[in-house]
């Protein structure tokens, strides 16, 4: 892995999502527009701040692995990868610089939603906001590193979209949005504590609830760091360069 080629292929990510403005729009509007109409959905200031949390790690996360997983899919399928990969570019400098560079798109989409979130819609935290803000884009970064290692076992966008319920839609079910995980079956909860969603949302909710961080704040966002890096450590160990 060379930084060098790792940073250039940051710029060449960025570059071609400038000119896609679905793509942005799709990243960055369409989970504070959800927020947005959830807000007014529920109409009571304490269920939104109950839920509010939850949905702060969720959307991101949700957008991020759908976004991810097609954009990586679709290099492949053209042969743009196949190309990169006879320059001095290998795995990891691919899943890398896509990492860094919807990364940095994650920054921007959740402080826009975390913005209009806390400024607009009135959520109450008791924390500090960039320990929110940095929650947040940690959990993005998990929903973008799992869409980059689903992208190499689907060999179509409609495969890729597939993983999103079987990947995405159980953590959510199970990560206390609807029923703290304590509460849960043993069983569901047991499948719910090895479910990195489940620590991302956790730590949403300490953040907002707690005016101090705690050692369970930061086991929380080292497990689901870790998740993000085997993840992405996954998807290079199965990237193929094209799709047959």
């Amino acid at each position: 892995m060379s930084i060098t080629v790792t940073l250039a292929n940051v710029r060449r990510v960025l570059t071609q999502l400038k000119h896609d403005h679905a793509t942005l729009a799709l990243l960055v509007v369409f989970p504070t527009v959800l927020l947005i109409i959830l807000r007014y959905v529920f109409d009571v200031e304490q269920v939104f701040n109950r839920v509010a949390p939850a949905l702060l790690g969720i959307f991101p996360f949700t957008v991020m692995f759908l976004v991810t997983s097609v954009a990586t899919l679709r290099e492949r399928r053209s042969g743009t990868l196949e190309r990169l990969m006879t320059m001095p570019m290998g795995r990891l400098d691919f899943l890398f610089g896509y990492g860094i560079a919807f990364g940095f798109l994650a920054l921007i989409q959740v402080g826009v939603v975390t913005g209009v979130t806390v400024g607009f819609l009135g959520l109450d935290i008791e924390g500090s906001l960039w320990v929110l803000l940095l929650v947040a884009v940690i959990n993005a970064l998990l929903g973008t590193a799992l869409g980059l290692a689903v992208s190499a076992l689907a060999r179509t966008e409609f495969q890729a979209v597939q993983f999103l319920p079987v990947v995405a839609l159980p953590q959510v079910l199970l990560c206390g949005l609807f029923i703290a995980r304590n509460q849960m079956a043993q069983l569901l909860e047991w499948i719910s504590n090895a479910m990195p969603l489940s620590y991302a949302v956790d730590a949403m909710y300490i953040v907002t609830r707690s005016a101090s961080t705690t050692s369970d704040l930061w086991r929380d966002v080292l497990v689901v760091a870790g998740a993000s890096v085997l993840a992405l450590a996954l998807g290079a160990a199965t990237l193929r360069r094209q799709t047959s």
